[in-house]
């Protein structure tokens, strides 16, 4: 069940014009529940004019504060976090599922890593709550961050960091890239491109002494960066993702149809299970996914954005064979072991038998 939990918000923030940040507090009871690796995502629900919508924020608290917060920067036209941005005041309740998301690596507080941080824009929330942790509880570690806005009253958490700077003078070295801004340093001027990243591993970042390096951004920004750290010699194993925005589904290229699933009305048997309970139900091969398929069942499965970013919706298929119209949340070796994100799931056997217990 995608069960959802009630948060007191606790207090609310103007970090800028158009963002905020959230304290919010769990019930009694409902603490461990909301207990948090650094990196990972609450996704909410809301009704709007009678349709529920879901919205995944980052957690932008590091491990160690002691406090549940989340930063959400208005987008035009985006119902749910203007109403976060105008509408929602201290005192009030919001549902929330369970931290959830892999953005992050193990903490290890004997080694002396250099970590390397991309970020756009309001792709800062994951990366603040990992390097605030990190650097909390890695003694030896050090964090490059590089961060790309369009200019400086767009910076979130801009004295946050500065702050952040001061604390861990040595350990944390921060590189504001602005798009529209002219800087003293050209190099910090601009957008970062793959231009840009080759000039700032030539003449700034020592990329060769980099041991994982996460990005968080624009889906174009994010491809182009891991491609030059690809370049400069990091490995996939080396690179962490985390899409904030994404476009909707259609953006990728149409699945290939199957030879049965040509057929007009070929349909599929579809087995799922969650939370230990398992149903059986007929769906069609093309035009729905799996996650389509279970909620019109009345199947609760968990989801958020729909768009094969979050990965909420993550299941893995243990019989028949499916393929995913986007993926920009599981790792590769995540789908060589069968997993896959519902949303994007479409069935390509007759049957099909998935887990979200998994």
């Amino acid at each position: 069940m995608a069960r959802f939990f009630p948060l007191d918000v606790a207090e609310i923030r103007r970090d800028t014009r158009d963002a905020v940040v959230l304290t919010l507090k769990p019930r009694e009871g409902d603490a461990e529940a909301f207990a948090f690796t650094q990196g990972q995502y609450l996704t909410f629900r809301r009704a709007f004019d009678g349709i529920e919508l879901r919205r995944s924020y980052s957690i932008c608290a590091g491990r160690d504060e002691g406090a549940l917060k989340v930063g959400i920067k208005r987008v035009e036209g985006g119902a749910f976090s203007t109403w976060a941005n105008q509408e929602l005041k201290p005192g009030d309740v919001i549902e929330a599922m369970p931290p959830m998301g892999a953005f992050h690596t193990p903490i290890e507080p004997e080694t002396a890593r250099h970590y390397l941080g991309f970020a756009g824009g309001s792709g800062i929330t994951p990366l603040l709550s990992i390097l605030k942790t990190v650097l909390a509880r890695e003694p030896h570690a050090r964090f490059t961050l590089v961060y790309a806005n369009r200019q400086i009253s767009s910076i979130m958490f801009r004295e946050e960091l500065d702050d952040l700077k001061s604390t861990y003078l040595g350990r944390l070295s921060i590189v504001h890239v602005l798009e529209s801004e002219t800087q003293e340093i050209d190099l910090f001027t601009g957008r970062v491109d793959a231009e840009k990243c080759a000039a700032l591993f030539s003449r700034w970042i020592d990329i060769g002494s980099v041991d994982t390096a996460f990005i968080c951004g624009p889906e174009p920004m994010m491809l182009a960066i891991a491609a030059s750290l690809r370049e400069h010699g990091l490995s996939d194993a080396q690179i962490k993702f985390e899409l904030f925005a994404s476009g909707q589904p259609g953006r990728a290229r149409a699945r290939a149809a199957s030879s049965a699933a040509s057929v007009a009305g070929a349909q599929c048997e579809a087995t799922v299970t969650l939370d230990g309970a398992t149903r059986t139900f007929r769906m069609p091969k093309q035009g729905e996914s799996l996650l389509d398929a279970a909620l019109a069942n009345t199947i609760d499965a968990p989801y958020a954005c729909k768009a094969g970013v979050c990965s909420t919706c993550r299941a893995k298929v243990l019989e028949g064979e499916a393929e995913m119209l986007a993926n920009h949340a599981l790792e590769d070796y995540e789908v060589r072991q069968g997993y896959v994100l519902a949303c994007q799931c479409y069935p390509t056997t007759d049957t099909l038998v998935v887990s979200f217990d998994q």
